[in-house]
């Protein structure tokens, strides 16, 4: 016996890595326990039963169950539609405007922060282009300077 385990000296393990024989390849991915099959079988035939039942649940006022089943009929991302608006617009009024259709209730919490990254994409590609435009202005400036 060692200090460090007290079953006695440990027995020398095999190398890590394929715990198959050579030549066979184990499970092919995707494939699927025969526990898992059964309990697909079973669920298949009482799928249209169970949904019943639940949707009984959710008419009859269960929260979570109507919650559930929404969560899985309801398209996940739907196109929104907000004024629209020209170069000059300030960001800010953008994202104000993002925040009232929130307040409205005509979009999600979730959908007004990925419009509000979107705007601010947008901004940047503004203020990069009014950047670009500026440095062309002035290199176009000093070259007239170098001529004269």
């Amino acid at each position: 016996m060692d200090e460090f385990t007290k079953a006695g000296p440990i027995v020398q393990r095999t190398a890590r890595g394929r715990p198959f024989a050579k030549g066979n390849p184990g499970r092919k991915p995707g494939s699927k326990n025969k526990t898992t099959l059964i309990g697909q079988a079973l669920l298949k035939q009482a799928e249209e039963e169970l949904l019943r039942k639940a949707i009984e649940m959710a008419k009859a006022g269960d929260g979570p169950m109507l919650k559930f089943l929404l969560d899985r009929i309801l398209p996940k991302e739907r196109c929104i539609e907000l004024p629209p608006t020209d170069h000059d617009c300030d960001p800010v009024e953008r994202c104000e405007a993002i925040v009232e259709a929130v307040s409205a209730g005509r979009i999600t919490p979730t959908e007004a922060a990925s419009l509000v990254n979107v705007a601010g994409g947008h901004a940047r590609i503004i203020d990069f282009s009014e950047v670009d435009e500026r440095l062309q202005a002035i290199e176009k400036q000093l070259e007239a300077l170098k001529e004269t």
